[in-house]
């Protein structure tokens, strides 16, 4: 099983495999096409109000990690749906945030 993390505004490459937009929203300005997105992961990502906590109020990975897992562990349908595509082969999780070091796909790697 191999992840890989990438902004989704970064150039596609067919190493990336699957590529899974871990993100509740759809990435601005930017097409259905170019995002080349195979799955959408709705059912495992952060809950509106700990996306927006964790824009405004943490700068720790931890910090947000602890509250997402609880998310995570509280939907072990989605997280069994979104393993089904990692063991199939290598899946970059694709996400829109600025902050590259501190975002909601490395969490769910780790996780």
């Amino acid at each position: 099983m191999k992840i890989k993390i990438k902004r989704v505004y970064e150039k596609i490459d067919p190493s990336d495999g699957m590529r899974i937009l871990v993100d509740r929203l759809w990435p601005r300005g930017l097409s259905k096409e170019k995002a080349k997105i195979d799955y959408w992961a709705k059912a495992i990502f952060p809950s509106t109000e700990l996306r927006r906590w964790h824009k405004y109020s943490s700068d720790e990975l931890s910090d947000f990690e602890d509250k997402y897992f609880k998310v995570l562990n509280d939907n072990p349908e989605g997280v069994k749906e979104l393993l089904q595509y990692v063991k199939e082969g290598q899946v970059t999780f694709v996400y829109s945030s600025k902050k590259q070091h501190l975002n909601n796909a490395i969490a769910l790697k780790e996780y």
